[in-house]
């Protein structure tokens, strides 16, 4: 008896990635080979991405809270030692945000603080 090869399985699993390769440019969106690694290393920049996108928006974050504490006299430091001492629990983000929206709301948090 022939050794099956299940040939719509492997055609499909390649239309996957043919498909997944659209848009490049030469060889690399329809030759096999070529589109099958082009493939695999743009999902694993795309992973890394995701993980380096946590990385700068945190950055970003600390960046706009020291920015706007400095404004008011204090460090990014001091400022977030004094908020985990009176219980203020606000995390980077909300914090960042308040400092870029609402500079008044933000003024309240340093002088209850102070």
């Amino acid at each position: 008896m022939p050794r099956s090869k299940n040939k719509v399985a492997s055609r499909a699993r390649r239309k996957k990635v043919l498909k997944l390769a659209k848009g490049n440019f030469g060889r690399r969106k329809n030759v096999w080979t070529v589109a099958k690694n082009t493939v695999e290393k743009g999902l694993q920049h795309a992973y890394d991405g995701r993980r380096l996108k946590k990385r700068d928006f945190r950055a970003l974050w600390i960046q706009r809270i020291n920015a706007a504490t400095r404004t008011h006299g204090l460090s990014y430091s001091v400022f977030m030692d004094r908020l985990k001492k009176n219980n203020i629990n606000l995390d980077r983000k909300a914090l960042a945000e308040i400092a870029y929206s609402d500079a008044d709301a933000f003024k309240a948090i340093v002088q209850k603080i102070k």
